[in-house]
Protein backbone atom coordinates (compact mmCIF):
# COMPACT_ATOMS: atom_id res chain seq x y z
CA UNK A 1 0.00 0.00 0.00
CA UNK A 2 0.82 3.49 -0.67
CA UNK A 3 0.77 2.21 3.20
CA UNK A 4 4.21 0.29 3.18
CA UNK A 5 5.74 3.03 1.61
CA UNK A 6 6.96 5.27 4.98
CA UNK A 7 9.64 2.70 5.95
CA UNK A 8 11.80 3.58 2.97
CA UNK A 9 12.77 7.21 3.54
CA UNK A 10 16.21 6.48 2.06
CA UNK A 11 14.66 5.03 -1.08
CA UNK A 12 12.30 8.02 -1.42
CA UNK A 13 15.30 10.36 -1.35
CA UNK A 14 16.69 8.50 -4.34
CA UNK A 15 13.39 8.99 -6.18
CA UNK A 16 13.54 12.69 -5.31
CA UNK A 17 17.03 12.84 -6.83
CA UNK A 18 15.70 11.29 -10.03
CA UNK A 19 12.83 13.79 -10.18
CA UNK A 20 15.26 16.69 -9.72
CA UNK A 21 17.46 15.38 -12.54
CA UNK A 22 14.49 15.14 -14.87
CA UNK A 23 13.30 18.65 -14.01
CA UNK A 24 16.78 20.04 -14.67
CA UNK A 25 16.85 18.32 -18.05
CA UNK A 26 13.44 19.74 -18.98
CA UNK A 27 14.50 23.23 -17.92
CA UNK A 28 17.66 22.97 -20.02
CA UNK A 29 15.68 21.91 -23.09
CA UNK A 30 13.25 24.83 -22.69
CA UNK A 31 16.16 27.27 -22.60
CA UNK A 32 17.76 25.79 -25.70
CA UNK A 33 20.55 24.11 -23.80
CA UNK A 34 21.41 20.55 -24.66
CA UNK A 35 20.57 18.24 -21.77
CA UNK A 36 23.54 16.35 -20.32
CA UNK A 37 24.17 13.12 -22.18
CA UNK A 38 24.73 11.35 -18.87
CA UNK A 39 21.31 12.30 -17.48
CA UNK A 40 19.84 8.87 -18.22
CA UNK A 41 22.87 7.18 -16.70
CA UNK A 42 22.46 9.32 -13.57
CA UNK A 43 18.83 8.27 -13.32
CA UNK A 44 19.84 4.60 -13.60
CA UNK A 45 22.52 5.07 -10.94
CA UNK A 46 19.97 6.69 -8.62
CA UNK A 47 17.55 3.82 -9.19
CA UNK A 48 20.24 1.28 -8.38
CA UNK A 49 21.40 3.25 -5.32
CA UNK A 50 17.81 3.54 -4.14
CA UNK A 51 17.31 -0.17 -4.71
CA UNK A 52 20.41 -1.09 -2.69
CA UNK A 53 19.55 1.32 0.14
CA UNK A 54 15.93 0.15 0.17
CA UNK A 55 17.01 -3.49 0.14
CA UNK A 56 19.29 -2.97 3.14
CA UNK A 57 16.64 -1.09 5.12
CA UNK A 58 13.92 -3.65 4.32
CA UNK A 59 16.19 -6.56 5.21
CA UNK A 60 17.01 -4.93 8.56
CA UNK A 61 13.34 -4.88 9.56
CA UNK A 62 12.29 -8.07 7.69
CA UNK A 63 11.63 -10.09 10.90
CA UNK A 64 9.20 -7.43 12.12
CA UNK A 65 7.57 -7.19 8.70
CA UNK A 66 7.04 -10.95 8.53
CA UNK A 67 5.65 -11.08 12.07
CA UNK A 68 3.24 -8.25 11.25
CA UNK A 69 1.78 -10.17 8.30
CA UNK A 70 1.57 -13.41 10.32
CA UNK A 71 -0.37 -11.60 13.06
CA UNK A 72 -2.68 -10.06 10.46
CA UNK A 73 -3.75 -13.28 8.77
CA UNK A 74 -3.38 -16.11 11.30
CA UNK A 75 -6.44 -18.22 12.04
CA UNK A 76 -8.07 -16.76 15.20
CA UNK A 77 -9.02 -20.29 16.36
CA UNK A 78 -5.41 -21.51 16.30
CA UNK A 79 -3.23 -18.72 17.70
CA UNK A 80 0.51 -19.27 17.25
CA UNK A 81 1.80 -15.71 17.31
CA UNK A 82 0.70 -13.67 20.30
CA UNK A 83 2.72 -10.48 20.55
CA UNK A 84 5.97 -9.11 19.21
CA UNK A 85 8.57 -10.82 21.41
CA UNK A 86 6.68 -14.11 21.67
CA UNK A 87 6.11 -14.14 17.92
CA UNK A 88 9.77 -13.56 17.05
CA UNK A 89 10.89 -16.23 19.52
CA UNK A 90 8.34 -18.69 18.09
CA UNK A 91 9.58 -18.10 14.52
CA UNK A 92 13.19 -18.60 15.66
CA UNK A 93 12.33 -21.77 17.55
CA UNK A 94 10.20 -23.39 14.84
CA UNK A 95 11.84 -22.14 11.62
CA UNK A 96 15.29 -20.98 12.61
CA UNK A 97 17.16 -17.87 11.52
CA UNK A 98 16.06 -18.14 7.87
CA UNK A 99 12.43 -18.11 8.98
CA UNK A 100 12.78 -14.52 10.13
CA UNK A 101 13.43 -13.41 6.54
CA UNK A 102 10.82 -15.34 4.57
CA UNK A 103 9.34 -13.21 1.80
CA UNK A 104 12.06 -10.58 2.09
CA UNK A 105 13.59 -11.43 -1.30
CA UNK A 106 10.33 -10.66 -3.10
CA UNK A 107 9.88 -7.52 -1.02
CA UNK A 108 13.33 -6.27 -2.08
CA UNK A 109 12.79 -7.30 -5.71
CA UNK A 110 9.89 -4.83 -5.92
CA UNK A 111 12.01 -1.79 -5.08
CA UNK A 112 13.61 -0.93 -8.44
CA UNK A 113 10.54 -1.52 -10.66
CA UNK A 114 8.34 0.29 -8.16
CA UNK A 115 10.69 3.29 -8.03
CA UNK A 116 11.06 3.39 -11.82
CA UNK A 117 7.31 3.34 -12.44
CA UNK A 118 6.78 5.89 -9.67
CA UNK A 119 9.31 8.27 -11.23
CA UNK A 120 7.93 8.14 -14.77
CA UNK A 121 4.29 8.27 -13.64
CA UNK A 122 5.13 11.23 -11.37
CA UNK A 123 6.35 13.10 -14.44
CA UNK A 124 3.11 12.45 -16.32
CA UNK A 125 0.88 13.13 -13.31
CA UNK A 126 2.68 16.44 -12.66
CA UNK A 127 2.14 17.56 -16.26
CA UNK A 128 -1.53 16.62 -16.19
CA UNK A 129 -2.23 18.27 -12.84
CA UNK A 130 -0.30 21.40 -13.87
CA UNK A 131 -2.29 21.64 -17.12
CA UNK A 132 -5.59 21.37 -15.20
CA UNK A 133 -4.40 23.90 -12.63
CA UNK A 134 -3.47 26.40 -15.33
CA UNK A 135 -6.81 25.88 -17.05
CA UNK A 136 -8.74 26.46 -13.82
CA UNK A 137 -6.68 29.43 -12.61
CA UNK A 138 -6.28 31.06 -16.02
CA UNK A 139 -2.58 31.61 -15.32
CA UNK A 140 -0.35 30.20 -18.05
CA UNK A 141 2.78 30.63 -15.94
CA UNK A 142 1.36 29.00 -12.80
CA UNK A 143 3.52 26.35 -11.13
CA UNK A 144 2.65 23.37 -8.97
CA UNK A 145 1.98 24.18 -5.32
CA UNK A 146 3.23 21.82 -2.58
CA UNK A 147 -0.30 20.42 -2.22
CA UNK A 148 -0.53 19.71 -5.96
CA UNK A 149 2.89 18.05 -5.90
CA UNK A 150 1.59 15.91 -3.06
CA UNK A 151 -1.36 14.95 -5.27
CA UNK A 152 0.98 14.06 -8.13
CA UNK A 153 3.06 11.97 -5.76
CA UNK A 154 -0.06 10.15 -4.54
CA UNK A 155 -1.09 9.41 -8.13
CA UNK A 156 2.40 8.13 -8.92
CA UNK A 157 2.35 5.98 -5.79
CA UNK A 158 -0.98 4.40 -6.77
CA UNK A 159 0.21 3.69 -10.32
CA UNK A 160 3.50 2.18 -9.11
CA UNK A 161 1.72 0.10 -6.48
CA UNK A 162 -0.76 -1.17 -9.09
CA UNK A 163 2.01 -2.07 -11.55
CA UNK A 164 3.90 -4.15 -8.98
CA UNK A 165 0.91 -5.38 -6.96
CA UNK A 166 1.09 -9.03 -8.15
CA UNK A 167 4.57 -9.19 -6.61
CA UNK A 168 3.18 -7.89 -3.33
CA UNK A 169 0.32 -10.38 -3.45
CA UNK A 170 2.61 -13.41 -3.79
CA UNK A 171 5.02 -11.86 -1.31
CA UNK A 172 2.24 -12.03 1.28
CA UNK A 173 1.76 -15.75 0.64
CA UNK A 174 5.49 -16.51 0.57
CA UNK A 175 5.82 -14.67 3.89
CA UNK A 176 3.01 -16.65 5.52
CA UNK A 177 3.90 -20.20 4.42
CA UNK A 178 5.79 -22.36 6.90
CA UNK A 179 7.44 -25.77 6.81
CA UNK A 180 4.07 -27.28 7.77
CA UNK A 181 2.28 -25.76 4.78
CA UNK A 182 0.67 -28.54 2.67
CA UNK A 183 2.31 -27.24 -0.48
CA UNK A 184 5.24 -24.88 -0.88
CA UNK A 185 5.76 -22.02 -3.30
CA UNK A 186 9.38 -22.37 -4.40
CA UNK A 187 9.88 -18.69 -5.13
CA UNK A 188 8.37 -15.59 -6.65
CA UNK A 189 8.06 -16.89 -10.22
CA UNK A 190 6.67 -20.24 -9.13
CA UNK A 191 4.15 -18.44 -6.90
CA UNK A 192 3.09 -16.06 -9.70
CA UNK A 193 2.65 -18.85 -12.24
CA UNK A 194 0.81 -21.09 -9.75
CA UNK A 195 -1.66 -18.37 -8.72
CA UNK A 196 -2.21 -17.40 -12.36
CA UNK A 197 -2.83 -21.01 -13.40
CA UNK A 198 -5.02 -22.11 -10.48
CA UNK A 199 -6.86 -18.92 -9.50
CA UNK A 200 -6.80 -16.74 -12.62
CA UNK A 201 -5.32 -13.28 -13.33
CA UNK A 202 -7.81 -11.46 -11.08
CA UNK A 203 -6.40 -13.32 -8.07
CA UNK A 204 -3.12 -11.43 -8.48
CA UNK A 205 -4.99 -8.22 -7.60
CA UNK A 206 -6.93 -9.43 -4.57
CA UNK A 207 -6.76 -6.69 -1.94
CA UNK A 208 -5.89 -4.00 -4.50
CA UNK A 209 -8.87 -1.78 -3.66
CA UNK A 210 -8.12 -1.31 0.07
CA UNK A 211 -4.50 -0.63 -0.92
CA UNK A 212 -5.56 2.23 -3.21
CA UNK A 213 -8.08 3.62 -0.74
CA UNK A 214 -5.44 3.53 1.99
CA UNK A 215 -3.31 6.03 0.09
CA UNK A 216 -5.85 8.84 0.62
CA UNK A 217 -6.01 8.94 4.45
CA UNK A 218 -2.33 8.08 4.80
CA UNK A 219 -0.96 10.75 2.45
CA UNK A 220 -3.57 13.36 3.42
CA UNK A 221 -3.20 12.94 7.18
CA UNK A 222 0.58 12.65 6.95
CA UNK A 223 0.77 16.00 5.15
CA UNK A 224 -1.85 17.74 7.32
CA UNK A 225 -0.44 16.56 10.65
CA UNK A 226 3.15 17.37 9.64
CA UNK A 227 2.29 20.93 8.53
CA UNK A 228 0.06 21.57 11.56
CA UNK A 229 2.66 20.29 14.00
CA UNK A 230 5.44 22.27 12.33
CA UNK A 231 3.39 25.51 12.33
CA UNK A 232 2.42 25.02 15.98
CA UNK A 233 6.03 24.52 17.06
CA UNK A 234 7.18 27.62 15.15
CA UNK A 235 4.38 29.88 16.46
CA UNK A 236 4.50 28.70 20.09
CA UNK A 237 8.25 28.00 20.23
CA UNK A 238 7.33 24.99 22.34
CA UNK A 239 10.26 23.31 24.09
CA UNK A 240 12.59 26.01 22.69
CA UNK A 241 13.07 24.15 19.41
CA UNK A 242 12.85 27.19 17.10
CA UNK A 243 15.98 28.97 15.91
CA UNK A 244 15.69 31.97 13.55
CA UNK A 245 12.03 31.05 12.86
CA UNK A 246 13.14 27.65 11.59
CA UNK A 247 13.07 24.12 12.97
CA UNK A 248 16.20 22.00 12.99
CA UNK A 249 16.50 18.98 10.71
CA UNK A 250 16.14 16.67 13.72
CA UNK A 251 12.93 18.38 14.82
CA UNK A 252 11.47 18.23 11.30
CA UNK A 253 12.31 14.51 11.15
CA UNK A 254 10.57 14.03 14.49
CA UNK A 255 7.51 15.87 13.15
CA UNK A 256 7.56 13.61 10.11
CA UNK A 257 7.76 10.52 12.31
CA UNK A 258 4.78 11.64 14.41
CA UNK A 259 2.78 12.48 11.28
CA UNK A 260 3.70 9.17 9.67
CA UNK A 261 2.68 7.22 12.77
CA UNK A 262 -0.66 9.01 12.92
CA UNK A 263 -1.37 8.47 9.23
CA UNK A 264 -0.41 4.81 9.26
CA UNK A 265 -2.51 4.13 12.38
CA UNK A 266 -5.64 5.56 10.75
CA UNK A 267 -5.03 3.66 7.48
CA UNK A 268 -3.80 0.44 9.12
CA UNK A 269 -7.15 -1.46 9.07
CA UNK A 270 -7.07 -1.27 5.28
CA UNK A 271 -3.67 -2.99 5.32
CA UNK A 272 -5.06 -5.81 7.49
CA UNK A 273 -8.00 -6.28 5.11
CA UNK A 274 -5.67 -6.24 2.10
CA UNK A 275 -3.54 -9.06 3.53
CA UNK A 276 -6.56 -11.15 4.46
CA UNK A 277 -8.05 -10.77 0.99
CA UNK A 278 -4.74 -11.94 -0.53
CA UNK A 279 -5.14 -15.29 1.27
CA UNK A 280 -8.59 -15.98 -0.22
CA UNK A 281 -8.70 -18.80 -2.80
CA UNK A 282 -5.33 -20.25 -1.78
CA UNK A 283 -5.58 -24.01 -2.35
CA UNK A 284 -3.67 -26.00 0.28
CA UNK A 285 -3.08 -22.75 2.13
CA UNK A 286 -0.48 -22.23 4.81
CA UNK A 287 -1.21 -23.78 8.18
CA UNK A 288 -1.07 -20.28 9.66
CA UNK A 289 -4.24 -19.45 7.72
CA UNK A 290 -6.00 -22.82 8.03
CA UNK A 291 -5.11 -23.38 11.67
CA UNK A 292 -3.55 -26.86 11.22
CA UNK A 293 -7.05 -28.28 10.97
CA UNK A 294 -7.51 -27.85 14.73
CA UNK A 295 -10.00 -25.02 14.49
CA UNK A 296 -12.60 -23.66 12.17
CA UNK A 297 -11.84 -23.08 8.50
CA UNK A 298 -10.50 -19.64 7.53
CA UNK A 299 -13.09 -17.10 6.52
CA UNK A 300 -13.75 -16.42 2.84
CA UNK A 301 -14.43 -12.87 1.70
CA UNK A 302 -16.42 -11.72 -1.32
CA UNK A 303 -14.92 -8.23 -1.25
CA UNK A 304 -13.49 -5.44 0.88
CA UNK A 305 -16.72 -4.54 2.71
CA UNK A 306 -17.45 -8.21 3.40
CA UNK A 307 -13.92 -8.63 4.78
CA UNK A 308 -14.39 -5.67 7.14
CA UNK A 309 -17.78 -6.92 8.30
CA UNK A 310 -16.71 -10.51 8.96
CA UNK A 311 -13.45 -9.51 10.66
CA UNK A 312 -15.21 -7.20 13.12
CA UNK A 313 -18.12 -9.62 13.67
CA UNK A 314 -15.98 -12.69 14.41
CA UNK A 315 -12.89 -11.16 16.03
CA UNK A 316 -13.89 -7.72 17.23
CA UNK A 317 -12.79 -4.23 16.22
CA UNK A 318 -9.31 -4.79 17.69
CA UNK A 319 -8.62 -7.37 14.96
CA UNK A 320 -8.28 -4.50 12.49
CA UNK A 321 -5.11 -3.48 14.34
CA UNK A 322 -3.41 -6.87 14.60
CA UNK A 323 0.31 -6.45 13.95
CA UNK A 324 0.30 -2.69 14.56
CA UNK A 325 3.02 -2.85 17.23
CA UNK A 326 5.74 -4.55 15.11
CA UNK A 327 4.66 -2.38 12.17
CA UNK A 328 5.21 0.78 14.24
CA UNK A 329 8.51 -0.44 15.71
CA UNK A 330 10.03 -1.09 12.27
CA UNK A 331 9.49 2.51 11.22
CA UNK A 332 11.75 3.93 13.96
Amino acid sequence: MASEDVASKTRDSAVSTIVNLAEEAKLASREGVKAPSLAFLSICKSLVAGGVAGGVSRTAVAPLERLKILLQVQNPHSIKYNGTMQGLKYIWRTEGFKGLFKGNGTNCARIVPNSAVKFFSYEQASRGILWLYRQQSGKEDAQLTPLLRLGAGACAGIIAMSATYPMDMVRGRLTVQTEKSPRQYRGIFHALSTVLKEEGPRALYRGWLPSVIGVVPYVGLNFAVYESLKDWLIKSNAFGLVEDNELSVTTRLACGAVAGTFGQTVAYPLDVIRRRMQMVGWRDASSVVTGDGKGKAPLEYTGMVDAFRKTVRHEGFQALYKGLVPNSVKHY
